[in-house]
């Protein structure tokens, strides 16, 4: 069967460009760009980061296209999409 080529699209995180494929899981772009760090708990001395990856935790809160508090295992991702992670 042969293999199908997804549209590559290119997100800024923190400013940074991202290449990912279009459709692709925000989460999963982010672990493959290095970044497993997406902010801290409540008490400030403990990193956040996914632990669920079904939109159940809420650990793995980021602000896509300036809306806060949107779930990076949520989010599919576009061309030109904004993320600002909250660790970096």
């Amino acid at each position: 069967m042969p293999k199908l080529e997804q549209q590559q699209v290119t997100i800024l995180v923190n400013g940074r460009p991202v290449q990912a494929a279009c459709g692709q899981n925000l989460h999963a772009v982010l672990l493959t760009a290095g970044i497993r760090t997406l902010g801290t708990g409540p008490r400030q001395d403990r990193d956040r980061g996914v632990f669920c990856g079904m939109g159940v935790c809420y650990e793995c809160l980021v602000t896509v296209n300036g809306r806060p508090y949107q779930r990076a295992c949520m989010v599919e991702v576009e061309e030109g999409m904004e993320i600002e992670v909250h660790a970096l």
